[in-house]
């Protein structure tokens, strides 16, 4: 069995796998010290308690994106969602040293505490990937992800109305745990939670989601009709994803391009 068709299986009967070795060690300090510094300075103020969020990261710092079509990492992701995909969400995120445990979740669009999501019980179709990019080691003593293997073919998560406690340990949970350079690669159904860092150096990723042609991302998109009519008429929450600078878009390369050009700003 090759390395793609073994990740294949990973993916698609745990709902998860590591790509060792996508940023090379020579350069990983280097994005990593450049996403800390970036994540520190225009932080989100209602980031959760000891995390570091910036929404859109590569808006502002573009070190990532030579690497984001790595073939080790869209080939697996086009065996879920198919040939054409785009990205979705870019976030800077830190686990600072003692930052808690977080709730299970699913991210969008199963997250059901968010506008636009698909209602449980959902269907066992792939329609999301997260990937986290892991700039520092991931290890089970800073926080590497927690996640519950196989339950991305549930039909629901604890966010939903349905009295399952986001906060309970289960036996089959596990760190996700690899070198810098590595990424984590989710089905976005994955029932996932922040670990708690217990270093004293910070624990730092970017977390990039990957859709499929047809997932509507406008919801995501301030001043769309689509949030409009959903979110913002409501009164409702929802993620903001602003859009890219067309000055960002034209520096970034020729293979990366195409999975940005729905974000870019209309001029």
């Amino acid at each position: 069995m090759s390395e793609y068709e073994e990740r294949m299986r990973q993916l698609r009967e745990e709902g998860w796998c590591v790509v060792p070795g996508v940023i090379p060690v020579g350069e990983v300090e280097a994005v990593r010290d450049s996403v800390e510094a970036t994540v520190a300075e225009r932080r989100r103020a209602d980031a959760p308690p000891g995390i570091g969020h910036l929404t859109a990261v590569v808006n502002y710092d573009q070190c990532l994106t030579p690497y984001l079509a790595h073939p080790d990492v869209i080939g697996p992701v086009r065996g879920l969602l198919g040939q054409q995909i785009r990205i979705s969400f870019t976030t800077g995120t830190i686990n600072y040293p003692g930052n808690p445990r977080g709730g299970w979740h699913a991210d969008w669009p199963f997250n059901q505490r968010n506008a636009g999501h698909i209602s449980e019980p959902y269907g066992d179709v792939p329609a999301h990937v997260t990937t986290l990019w892991m700039l520092s080691p991931f290890t089970a003593a800073n926080g590497g992800t927690l996640i519950r293997p196989g339950s991305h073919r549930l039909d629901h998560n604890p966010t939903g109305d349905n009295d399952l406690d986001e906060m309970m340990e289960f036996p089959d949970e596990c760190n996700a745990e690899g070198e810098a350079g590595s990424v984590l690669i989710l089905d976005s159904r994955m029932w996932h939670a922040s670990s708690p860092n217990q270093t004293a150096a910070p624990r730092v990723s970017v977390v990039v989601r990957y859709a499929p042609w047809w997932l509507n991302l406008e919801i995501l998109r301030p001043g769309s009709p689509e949030r409009q009519m959903i979110v913002d008429e409501n009164g409702l929450r929802e993620n903001v994803v602003p859009d890219m600078p067309a000055e960002v878009f034209a520096g970034m390369p020729a293979d990366v391009q195409p999975l940005f050009r729905h974000w870019v700003e209309k001029v």
